[in-house]
């Protein structure tokens, strides 16, 4: 390593301090948080200085710059040492040499500059840069440089906007004292954080940060603020503490950490520099685009209804994305505003409405209405016992949709209701589409599976459906029980009935191991409109268990409440559900949590808790008979049992598994301390959230897919790599809700394991009035771009803004392009 003499550059520091006085120069060097409004100096002059574009060559040389305008950091000796190790260590292809300096004479001097890769500041606070070495190092950006900055970086140079945005941010005060924390490594393909566990544990200073950068650089890693205690000014949730970004036509990467001599002896945080290090020098490409919000586009592809007409959309309820990048989205069977609702039960026509099926056409920009229903699913608002949400509820294509057009459609026929015991079917059915002129032939039609449903009770349908890797089609049914008499906790009031079917009591249907209702079922269709039963569902319909007869082999998931969207990812063949809850807006000592919505990634059969059990397997309270307002015991969650009088299932019940996620009205993963027999206290005072980055309120999950993404697929629309295995979970609202992109571990999920990384979608998948307001599903197209249903602006209906949504990416390649690479070796 060659490290130049300690040459300061004093004249700016001294104008400074003659024009502000010791106590400013102080304040600003030191970095009391945001950049002053007045700056004394002007924006860097333009430069002559000639420069090779890229800087550096094969031969890749880092210069660490260290100046300061205070005393020297004891970091800097720890960290010019782990960088020029760096250098000489690990494979040939990815070495370079290290030389340091604190002169910044380095910036005007184009022949030295010129030779470098990547410059690295290790500085302290304060201007270190006279104005013509900072248009040096803005020449040295532009012709292609790369840049790295640490820890204290981010206070130099305070009153330089093109400084600010090369840094990405500004600290807010102070950095903490030296506390261990919990470092969320969110990007798992960027050099620097792809070898670094999920949930980095380590020790530094932490900087809270006077404007957070997320959507504007691409974060890398997040510090977990309930893992520390911050100072003041916290940033909460989102707190990025390692970035990069493209920046000015070089790049820029920049890591919050490296506050400590012992982080440059750290193993970890060494890999850490190396990965940036790699990718600034242009040794590797990297992606540092992906979650900037201004690299993706989202666009209506619909168009409003013509007056009196569903020509474009229905009342939006499912999609789902074929081969050959057509959309097929379906209308649940409100009609257009302007027409009739009947609700009267002596009508012949009550609740008639239209399941309509319209596809979009990406080649044309065209939509166009493939065939309808009638279906049982129109008797508008009102109360529970009023409105209704059966009708056409899901869509699924077969896995050999190009060859043979069969399209699968869940939903209830109109001829098949009650109207004495307000009872229909529910149908699974297979109908051909013709491909070529988009239209689905109603006469083809196979009903695969159907089973009751009691529609006298809104609300709750279920709907979703989705395939795994071995042809296995699963079906998310709801369980439209009423929560209203159980004061919106526990749906398990055995005595509200009509015509003797209870429609309070959830223990007749979620939790009921004979019947469909409230399940996510799995069967395996076959060619002739059959299905058979695969292995590992959660009962074979033959358990001689309590005399027998009492399970459905169709059975994968009981105990959900309202799983209306579902999603198989194909790759690992993990089920993604998300369901509602019931209505309770805070907990209850008495009877309970509040309602939860909820998430979970499922691996295997089971039982998810509903209406027993919520969250991580938080109990609630039995009903005594006759007088089901008096409490009984809590229920147990590893052996819940259903003593309902409505219950033609078994009694003992598989243990219930915990789930992913949950939230209610006051926040996300709501957990409180158990007494000696599990039971939480329920007291909002001891509520702990353990998932501060999402929030309820009026909430409806919307699950939505896992991406894969595909290097195959040729489209400048695809979604980056980035996102490859993160899981999207949304709310219907867009309001505080969750609208993420989250990341499980291989190790717990599955288990009740929460995510260990979330962060926002909710500019790129925009809310708002004139956004994606109400999202009603959301799967990924063969080209990779999203699809994304807004249900519109009122309820059971279609309206203006009821519309199908394409969010594409627009950021292009990784960089530095393939042609720019240091070293062809490193391709």
């Amino acid at each position: 390593m060659q490290r130049a003499p300690h040459h300061r550059s004093r004249s700016r520091s001294s104008a400074l301090a003659a024009v502000l006085g010791v106590g400013a120069l102080t304040a600003s060097l030191l970095g009391s948080g945001a950049v002053a409004s007045a700056k004394p100096y002007p924006e860097p002059p333009a430069t002559t200085l000639s420069l090779p574009s890229p800087p550096g060559g094969e031969n890749v040389r880092v210069l660490v710059f260290h100046a300061s305008a205070t005393e020297e950091s004891p970091t800097v000796d720890a960290g010019i040492a782990a960088i020029e190790s760096i250098g000489l260590t690990g494979p040939a292809a990815g070495r370079f040499k290290t030389e340091a300096t604190d002169d910044g004479a380095v910036f005007t001097d184009a022949a030295r500059l010129g030779k470098y890769n990547a410059v690295v500041f290790l500085t302290g606070g304060g201007d270190v840069l006279d104005p013509e070495q900072e248009a040096g190092l803005e020449s040295y950006l532009e012709a292609g440089g790369g840049f790295l900055g640490v820890h204290d970086a981010a206070r130099t140079e305070p009153y330089s906007d093109w400084f600010t945005g090369l840094i990405g941010a500004r600290p807010a005060g102070a950095a903490s004292s030296v506390q261990r924390a919990v470092v969320e490594v969110g990007d798992r393909r960027h050099p620097a954080t792809a070898s670094l566990p999920l949930q980095w544990k380590r020790p530094d200073k932490w900087f809270n940060w006077a404007t957070n950068p997320s959507g504007s650089v691409h974060t890398v890693a997040r510090v977990k603020e309930s893992s520390y205690q911050p100072a003041a000014g916290a940033n909460g949730w989102d707190h990025p503490v390692s970035w990069c970004r493209d920046y000015d036509g070089g790049r820029s990467f920049y890591t919050a950490m490296g506050g400590t001599v012992d982080s440059f002896a750290e193993t970890d945080f060494r890999d850490h520099l190396r990965g940036a290090l790699a990718w600034t020098t242009r040794l590797s490409r990297a992606d540092c685009k992906a979650t900037i919000n201004a690299n993706y586009t989202a666009e209506r592809v619909t168009q409003p209804n013509q007056p009196g007409q569903n020509d474009q959309i229905g009342e939006p309820h499912g999609l789902v994305a074929a081969p050959d990048g057509k959309v097929l989205y379906i209308g649940r069977g409100g009609a257009d505003s302007s027409k009739p609702v009947v609700t009267d039960w002596n009508n012949p026509d009550i609740g008639k409405g239209r399941g309509e099926i319209h596809v979009y056409d990406p080649k044309t920009r065209k939509a166009a209405l493939a065939g309808a229903l009638t279906v049982f699913g129109n008797k508008g608002g009102g109360d529970e016992l009023i409105k209704n949400e059966e009708g056409l509820l899901g869509i699924e294509l077969d896995p050999d949709f190009m060859t043979n057009g069969w399209v699968y459609l869940h939903y209830t026929p109109h001829a098949r209701i009650n109207r004495d015991t307000h009872m229909a079917e529910r149908y699974v059915s297979r109908f051909t589409l013709d491909r070529a002129a988009d239209k689905l032939d109603l006469s083809s039609e196979k009903v695969l599976l159907k089973w009751p449903v009691q529609i006298h009770s809104c609300c709750h349908s279920g709907g979703g459906m989705s395939w795994d890797s071995k042809g296995n089609l699963y079906i998310a049914t709801g369980d439209n029980n009423s929560s209203g008499f159980s004061g919106g906790y526990s749906g398990n009031n055995p005595q509200p009935a009509f015509k003797g079917v209870s429609f309070a009591d959830a223990r007749r249907t979620a939790g009921n191991t004979n019947n469909l209702n409230g399940k996510i079922l799995r069967i395996h269709p076959e060619d002739d409109g059959t299905y058979t039963l695969p292995s590992g569902n959660l009962f074979t319909g033959e358990e001689p268990d309590e005399g027998g007869g009492k399970t459905r082999g169709e059975i994968y998931v009981m105990g959900v409440r309202n799983p209306a969207r579902i999603y198989v990812d194909k790759s690992t063949d993990i089920l993604y559900a998300g369901w509602v809850g019931p209505d309770a807006g805070s907990p209850s000592t008495t009877w309970g949590p509040a309602k939860y919505d909820t998430f979970a990634a499922i691996t295997q059969a089971g039982n998810h808790g509903w209406p027993y059990c919520m969250g991580n397997k938080q109990p609630y309270r039995d009903r005594a008979l006759p007088d089901p307002g008096k409490p009984l015991g809590w229920y147990d969650c590893n052996a819940p049992k259903n003593e309902s009088p409505n219950n033609d299932g078994l009694v003992n019940l598989p243990p219930v598994t915990a789930n992913t996620i949950w939230y209610s009205p006051q926040g996300g993963g709501p957990d409180f301390p158990r007494d000696a027999k599990g039971v939480p206290s329920y007291k909002l005072e001891e509520q702990k959230l353990l998932l501060p980055w999402l929030k309820g309120g009026g909430q409806a999950t919307m699950n939505g897919p896992v991406y894969r993404y595909d290097a195959a697929v040729e489209s400048a629309a695809k979604w980056p790599a980035y996102w490859d295995g993160k899981w999207f979970v949304g709310d219907f609202y867009d309001g505080d809700q969750p609208r993420h992109a989250v990341l499980t571990d291989p190790k717990t999920v599955g288990k009740g394991g929460i995510p260990v990384h979330a962060e926002s979608l909710k500019k790129i998948v925009p809310v708002g009035a004139d956004g994606i307001r109400n999202l009603m599903d959301w799967k990924f197209a063969p080209d990779g771009s999203l699809y994304v249903l807004d249900y519109g602006r009122g309820f059971f209906t279609s309206d203006s803004k009821s519309a199908l949504w394409r969010v594409a990416y627009k950021g292009g390649e990784p960089t530095p392009s393939a042609d720019r690479l240091a070293r062809k070796a490193a391709r």
